[in-house]
């Protein structure tokens, strides 16, 4: 049995023991970009200690107690870590790591660095299909570019099937029409494409918020059924309408996915990373599962509706997933060829 195979029953171990299955592990709250629908980047967490590799390697093997996680290492902007092959190496001994990233400060040796490292999926996020709306709204220049030019180099630097490179758009108030035109551009480097919501809880601000509440699930899913590389699990699109019209109910932080800052404080997910129930590195593992389920019971939220939430919820309902279980069983890295100008006749 390959490493890969044996992590792939050790996940399927802590879903059946019923401990969280996604992280979402901040390496950095530091960010090169200036997004306008984001004020991480003038967050003063920003500017607080990060964890070292060793802190990562000891907390990687202490969460292994529970079984493998899906571990996304996020921020802020992951690649301003230097160290962050070597985070990606100590994490993938046990875990599947995942890395979203503006795609800014890529550059071909560093994706083959990081596939070589053990790197399961990277998401490249781009928002627009034109460069100056992405650009404006990213708050860079040449936003768009490096991050066109980020798909292709981690698109050619894959080492194995199973590691997967994804296009992750963000619905806003301006982009519906931008959605198809990105699953086009994602097929064009042999790349999922995936999509979120905006939150307000980003901001404190509505206004980047899309605004058609009906229907905007039903135009996803035909997209999803169009386009062979559209990966977005169709329960979690399918709940986009009444996400953005009063919210999901029900939300399973705590219970399925939490979050560590980039001190190894823990909460229930990131956007109450200013509440922390525990600690990786001062707290045992029996504490933190408890500490977390005793904070899931009292979330009753429903602001959000996050690919850490939603994709994550789905693989808990029947639908949900029997639609994500190809992906994981079997080694679905690439889309399938010609996914640019695959359709469904009318």
């Amino acid at each position: 049995m390959t490493t890969a195979e044996q992590k792939k029953w050790r996940l399927m171990r802590t879903y059946l023991a019923k401990h969280p299955v996604w992280l979402a592990w901040q390496v950095t709250y530091r960010c090169n970009f200036r997004c306008r629908f984001c004020h991480y980047w003038q967050d003063e967490m920003g500017r607080q200690p990060e964890q070292t590799v060793a802190e990562f390697e000891s907390g990687a093997k202490k969460l292994a107690k529970w079984g493998t996680l899906l571990i996304s290492l996020a921020g802020g902007e992951p690649l301003l870590r230097e160290d962050i092959v070597d985070i990606v190496e100590v994490v993938g001994r046990w875990h599947f790591p995942f890395i979203t990233t503006n795609g800014y400060r890529t550059d071909p040796h560093l994706t083959r660095e990081l596939f070589r490292a053990g790197l399961w999926g990277v998401s490249i996020s781009i928002d627009y299909a034109d460069p100056q709306p992405h650009n404006r709204a990213r708050g860079m220049a040449d936003a768009y570019e490096k991050a066109v030019a980020a798909l292709e180099a981690f698109s050619h630097a894959r080492q194995y099937p199973w590691q997967r490179v994804n296009l992750m758009c963000v619905l806003l108030d301006d982009n519906a029409d931008q959605i198809e035109p990105l699953i086009k551009l994602a097929a064009e480097h042999n790349a999922y494409f995936m999509i979120q919501p905006y939150c307000s809880m980003k901001t404190g601000s509505s206004k980047f918020r899309h605004r058609n509440h009906d229907g905007i699930s039903r135009y996803l899913l035909e997209l999803r059924s169009k386009y062979r590389n559209f990966l977005s699990n169709p329960w979690f699109l399918s709940n986009f309408d009444a996400a953005l019209n009063g919210g999901v109910p029900g939300c399973m932080a705590g219970r399925t996915f939490f979050n560590i800052d980039s001190t190894g404080d823990i909460a229930i997910c990131v956007e109450n990373r200013n509440k922390p129930v525990a600690n990786l590195h001062r707290d045992d593992i029996t504490e933190i599962s408890n500490r977390l389920r005793q904070a899931a019971r009292a979330n009753h939220c429903q602001a959000c509706w996050y690919n850490c939430r939603g994709e994550v919820e789905s693989i808990y309902r029947p639908y949900g997933l029997l639609k994500s279980l190809p992906t994981w069983i079997f080694d679905y890295g690439r889309p399938r060829k010609n996914t640019a100008v695959t359709t469904i006749t009318n």
